[in-house]
């Protein structure tokens, strides 16, 4: 590895455009070494506006840098990204790591015996109000249950609605490991799904039982037209109540912090970290366990 990180970037789309390649340029120790994405002419169109190159392959761009970055589906992410850490690539993927738990085995898999490191894109943890917060739940403890909800209109309008793959697999595969993982990093391994319910248009609700004997209710949604979205946590247990803070880190700063992780894995040699690709098949299972659940 050189003195700077070379990482390449995988997908030119929203998420690529607007985080992660003025995230990987604006850090100091990274540097954007290439695109490729599936549509070479917005793979051109990103690179330039970012002072790289487009590549025109995803096999040459593996072969020229350290790690690889996914904004991409994740049914395209996990034959690309098992090629990467082939290679011996270090891997910031995309949430959900995969589109079923099969898959996901067959990443972390690939992953756990290339022994390279890996982060997935839980970028909400990565913020500062997050992690004050989870320090302070820890130090209170006493935690026994818990709420949390995500409603958007995301697939209405804006950036993301003409996802394809988000209208097909909804709220419980792309904002559902945001919620799953923050609920649990507040009450504790998430054990069982003890219930699970979709409705139309795309509503979710979860009852989660946690290491420990705690127990959570989720409700999620993309398709609800609210304004602004919900995005809530709270816990309850015999030291009180405690609520989640409002998002105040952007989405850049979440990834820088992100990226600082990643970089202190590379050159410390390490190859886990707590939203590494394991936590990320976790996450896959409990959203596999919950839609199979949801179709009895």
């Amino acid at each position: 590895m050189t003195d700077q990180l070379r990482i390449g970037l995988v997908g030119a789309g929203p998420w690529a455009t607007t985080v992660h390649g003025p995230g990987i340029v604006a850090h100091p120790d990274t540097e954007l070494a290439g695109v490729w994405a599936r549509r070479p002419a917005v793979a051109a169109e990103l690179a330039a506006a970012n002072g790289t190159k487009a590549f025109d392959s995803v096999s040459s761009l593996i072969a020229a840098v350290d790690a690889v970055a996914f904004a991409v589906p994740p049914s395209v992410q996990v034959p690309l990204a098992i090629e990467a850490a082939n290679a011996g690539r270090h891997l910031i993927l995309e949430k959900p790591i995969a589109s079923t738990v099969d898959d996901a085995v067959r990443l972390a898999d690939a992953v756990g015996a290339a022994g390279v490191a890996s982060v997935v894109m839980l970028v909400l943890r990565f913020a500062q109000e997050t992690r004050q917060w989870l320090a302070a739940a820890a130090t209170t403890g006493g935690w026994q249950a818990g709420t949390a909800r995500w409603l958007t209109g995301g697939l209405l309008g804006g950036p993301y609605h003409t996802s394809p793959w988000r209208h097909d697999e909804g709220a419980l595969a792309d904002i559902g490991p945001h919620t799953i993982d923050l609920v649990e990093a507040a009450l504790g391994e998430v054990t069982e799904v003890l219930a699970a319910r979709y409705r139309e248009p795309d509503v979710w609700h979860l009852v989660l039982g946690h290491a420990g004997g705690g127990s959570s209710t989720v409700s999620m949604s993309m398709k609800l037209a609210l304004r602004p979205s919900i995005t809530s946590v709270e816990l309850y247990g015999a030291n009180g109540h405690s609520v989640f803070p409002s998002r105040s880190t952007p989405a850049a700063g979440s990834y820088s912090a992100l990226l600082d992780d990643f970089v202190g894995m590379v050159r410390g040699g390490v190859a886990s970290h707590p939203l590494d690709v394991h936590h990320g098949l976790h996450l896959q299972r409990v959203i596999g366990e919950a839609r199979a659940l949801s179709e009895r």
